[in-house]
């Protein structure tokens, strides 16, 4: 038997859940849920539905924003639900109290309360609070997910979902988006964060937990919980955000659907569909995007399993589905969607619905039972009859804090991967040297879902009661002990005793956190600020202690060569001092307690690297942890990157999410000539250019360059480098632009010395938004492709604004339609 299938075959062999029937081993369980069907319960539903006419209840499947629905839409439009998005607060105040959440909060509810309804039907307000409460400054923030998974602690995870509970419940707020349950399978997935382990064990093991500490028994401080992404959300070749999951069905019960046991069988009353698409390579079967499957969300959701809650779609997922629109999707409704989550064409949703119903395009029957499972699940959360001011913890703010818990948690989670440094914890008194990024920087400390959707455009000031890593290891050494450098330039490393270096990812969340189909899992090409600060501390007689914070395992051997001692410290969030704990003596004695929830990479490319799969050879096992006292031999290891990604790819990236470092960007005036820092929030200046932070395509993607007179942007690398065969084929210069200001002079377009003029092309896209731009390299006259150090220059000579990423060579690009001819560039 082969490693996958004895991987698998184990799997199936946990398949039933705690509280299952006995079911074939490769068979969907039935699930007998601890929520039970209540007789009583179901007469009053249908008597409910019987009385409510076809607007009212198309009005109950519907979910708009808050930022699109007043509380008077919900009495108008009979809204059964609201939810806020990533970065979405009452009345757009980031700041807001839990009295102004619990305050709209309650104005919704008063207006579900004003309906013409015989029977008044409460509104329930969804969120994403995937680390705690994570929307709202002062809330404490709990690590991700991944970093619980590393603890392997259930009880803890459980404790976790009440506390977060209780906090969603300060605000008014009765439905969390969560758990995720995915079980990731390429680490190069922006969102490897959201998921506990890659092994489907661990998954299980926290799913029901994590709802039993969530949803409780519906008394007082409990919301309703979420099992989510139904199904193989984590599964999507190379890690592609809403992607393809090829995978038998055995594969999907045994991998991806193992937390959907437990979840269930503890009483997850929702269940949100996925975004991704599955395709079954055992039967040829393409079942297409989930949102639309309904061999998925009713076969095998509702009847194989059991299910009797209800199912709500993602962001606009019905979209998505072939032949949808986001306001019209009959496919998404009749495959078993109940409640659809519009954030903003909610509108023409509700009319394009009730005309397909009439025209009987959906059944009335479909109808009638999912507005039956939303109306189930209200009135068993105890929505009716009740404000959402009707709680202990109504409108408070220390019901948001929960930092004991959340340290103990960040204690559990730290994997301590090398240690030939000195041995931990550091003694009082000792002088540390503290550098890097991310020591006193919550963004990067709590990653993505974080105050905003994708953890950007904050600054430590939004984090109230939150404490950084800088922080801890200062209360706990001594403030007077410890010095911090961001770069260490111009630091007599000497002088300390230590050095302790925070390092790691930039926040991101889906699709911005994606690496690419040739990206590589190293960390020192996407930021090579950090490479450069630990070789700036490294070799001074002094030990490294490096702490790197990262929402994935990362290929960062150069890293770890440079380290004495190094610390998978995943996203903490809000606690730093649960980091320091470990690093710095105190009154209690701690040691590391974390297992790799993920195999940790021993060569860039290993970017599907699993427990079971073939050829499995990680640098450090799933599970791998040392405790202080575990000494490490690690050796130098091997340091070498793969010129162009990973694998035969027709791209060559120059400056992208997925590499900074190769050609790192750079702006250059007669003779000055300035590096372009890894800071997002840094703007750079020469006389008649500047540079900052931009988006054309996500947040912060891209590099807005500014002219007002002679100057160049220039990609350029350390060393030549020859480009892949497959790159340089009927190849293309390509990138992404948005021409702000047109040229006022002449604008030159270079790769090494070969030049074009480019002021026609530019001039030409100027006020047109977004564009790709596709110039073949033949047109570049003389260009040697075995020595490539300048892949992409511009220069103007005077006035000319426009934003620039994705830039690449790309194979096969100098043929497409949309193509530059050469002749325009003459």
């Amino acid at each position: 038997m082969t490693p996958k299938l004895r991987y698998l075959a184990l799997a199936l062999a946990a398949a039933l859940p705690l509280h299952a029937h006995a079911a074939p081993a490769a068979g969907w369980p039935k699930i007998a849920s601890a929520v039970k069907p209540d007789a009583a319960l179901e007469k009053r539903v249908a008597g409910i539905v019987a009385r409510m006419t076809l607007a009212q209840k198309i009005g109950q499947m519907t979910q708009p924003e808050i930022k699109t629905a007043t509380p008077a839409d919900v009495t108008r439009y009979y809204l059964g639900s609201v939810l806020n998005g990533g970065g979405s607060w009452p009345n757009g105040n980031k700041h807001a109290t839990a009295k102004e959440w619990l305050a709209l909060a309650l104005a919704y509810h008063e207006a579900s309360m004003r309906t013409d309804m015989a029977v008044k039907v409460p509104v329930i307000w969804g969120t994403d609070a995937v680390h705690g409460h994570n929307n709202v400054p002062g809330a404490t923030l709990f690590p991700h997910n991944i970093g619980l998974g590393a603890a392997r602690n259930p009880a803890l995870v459980r404790e976790i979902g009440a506390a977060t509970a209780k906090a969603v419940r300060a605000t008014g707020i009765a439905w969390v988006f969560g758990p995720t349950l995915a079980v990731v399978r390429d680490d190069r997935w922006g969102r490897t964060y959201e998921s506990y382990a890659e092994d489907p064990a661990v998954v299980k093991s926290y799913a029901g937990e994590y709802v039993r500490g969530m949803q409780g028994a519906f008394k007082d401080a409990n919301t309703v919980a979420t099992a989510k992404h139904f199904i193989g959300d984590g599964g999507t070749e190379h890690g592609k955000d809403r992607g393809v999951t090829r995978v038998s069905e055995a594969e999907l019960l045994g991998i991806h659907g193992q937390g959907y046991l437990t979840a269930l069988g503890a009483g997850a009353q929702t269940v949100m569909a996925s975004f991704n698409s599955w395709l079954d390579p055992a039967t040829g079967k393409e079942h297409g995007k989930l949102h639309g499957s309904k061999v998925a969300l009713t076969d095998i959701l509702k009847n194989k399993m059991g299910f009797d809650g209800f199912v709500v779609s993602d962001w606009n997922g019905i979209g998505e589905v072939a032949g949808c629109r986001n306001d019209s999707c009959p496919q998404a409704i009749n495959a078993g969607i109940d409640m659809i989550m519009v954030p903003d064409d909610w509108k023409a949703f509700i009319a394009n619905t009730i005309k397909q119903v009439e025209s009987g395009e959906i059944p009335m029957a479909r109808i009638d039972d999912a507005v039956t499972r939303i109306l189930r699940v209200k009135l068993r959360a105890g929505l009716f009859g009740k404000s959402p001011a009707q709680n202990a913890y109504a409108g408070k703010e220390d019901a948001m804090l929960a930092r004991d818990l959340a340290r103990q948690a960040v204690r559990e989670s730290l994997v301590l991967l090398k240690n030939e440094g000195p041995p931990l914890p550091l003694a009082r008194g000792k002088k540390i040297l503290v550098v890097g990024k991310s020591a006193d920087d919550l963004s990067n400390q709590s990653g993505g879902w974080s105050l905003t959707w994708q953890g950007t455009a904050n600054t430590n000031a939004d984090f109230k009661h939150a404490d950084t890593i800088l922080t801890g290891i200062r209360a706990a050494a001594g403030s007077a002990n410890v010095t911090y450098s961001l770069d260490a330039k111009d630091v007599d490393v000497s002088r300390f005793d230590a050095v302790i270096a925070v390092i790691g990812e930039r926040p991101y969340a889906e699709g911005d956190g994606d690496i690419g189909l040739s990206g590589t899992l190293r960390h020192s090409g996407r930021y090579p600020e950090d490479l450069a600060v630990l070789r700036a501390v490294a070799g001074k007689g002094k030990p490294v202690i490096t702490v790197m914070v990262s929402g994935r395992p990362l290929y960062a051997n150069d890293l770890i060569n440079l380290s004495d001692t190094f610390i998978a410290a995943w996203l903490p969030g809000s606690e730093g001092k649960g980091v320091s704990d470990l690093l710095i003596a105190g009154v209690n004695n701690y040691d590391f307690r974390g297992k790799l929830p993920f195999s940790w990479p021993k060569s860039a490319c290993q970017t599907r690297l699993n427990v079971g799969d073939q050829d499995y050879a990680p640098l450090f096992a799933y599970g791998y942890g040392l405790k202080k006292a575990n000494r490490s031999r690690l050796g130098k290891l091997d340091e070498s990157v793969p010129a162009g990604g990973c694998g035969v790819s027709t791209t060559y990236p120059v400056f992208s999410q997925a590499d900074r470092a190769s050609f790192p960007l750079a702006i250059r005036s007669g003779q000055e000539r300035t590096v372009l820092g890894a800071d997002l929030n840094a703007s750079f200046a020469l006389p008649g250019i500047t540079v900052t932070t931009s988006q054309v395509n996500t947040q912060q993607d891209a590099k807005l360059v500014s002219w007002t007179g002679p100057a160049t942007v220039e990609a350029r690398g350390a060393r030549p480098m020859a480009l892949p065969a497959a790159a340089s084929e009927k190849a293309a210069l390509r990138f992404d632009t948005i021409v702000q200001a047109a040229p006022a002079g002449k604008v030159t377009l270079a790769v090494q010395q070969a030049t074009v003029d480019a002021t026609a092309l530019f001039k030409r896209l100027a006020g047109k938004g977004k564009q790709t731009v596709k110039v073949p390299l033949a047109c570049f006259q003389g260009l040697d492709l075995a020595k490539v150090d300048t892949p992409f220059s511009l220069s103007s000579d005077a006035a000319f604004a426009a934003a620039f990423t994705n830039i690449e060579i790309a194979g096969g690009a100098a043929a497409e339609a949309d193509a530059v001819r050469c002749e325009e560039l003459r």
